[in-house]
């Protein structure tokens, strides 16, 4: 079992910059694939990133492809979602989530990932 706990968000203007983090607990962090999700007030949760296992393969929405650059660092049970050219629309909660089940490098379904952190708030103003 892992816990995820997010940080890093806040209120930033359009056009900038914010990196998330999200720290993992347990000893088997590097055997779970790991993604971020947002969720905006009124909208049903969606995919942004994913990481492989091994930090090798990476899987992006459209809408943040080019902005935003998912990371992990195995050795220290991190996983980072650093977001550059922020759009408003981009405001929403942000959710890490650990997927540790086999079948599936890059999974871009919330309802696959078995693990989730208790989200933090980004907004973007315009």
């Amino acid at each position: 079992q892992v816990q995820l706990v997010e940080s890093g968000g806040g209120l930033v203007q359009a056009g900038g910059s914010l990196r998330l983090s999200c720290a993992a607990s347990g000893r088997t962090f590097s055997s779970y694939a790991m993604g971020w999700f947002r969720q905006a007030p009124g909208k049903e949760r969606e995919f942004v990133a994913a990481i492989s296992r091994s930090g090798r393969g990476t899987k992006y929405a459209d809408s943040v492809k080019g902005r935003f650059t998912i990371s992990r660092d195995n050795a220290k049970n991190t996983v980072s979602l650093q977001m550059n050219s922020l759009k408003p629309e981009d405001t929403a909660v942000y959710y890490c989530a650990g997927y540790g089940r086999l079948g599936i490098v890059l999974p871009t379904d919330g309802h696959e990932y078995e693990y989730w952190g208790q989200g933090t708030q980004v907004t973007v103003s315009s």
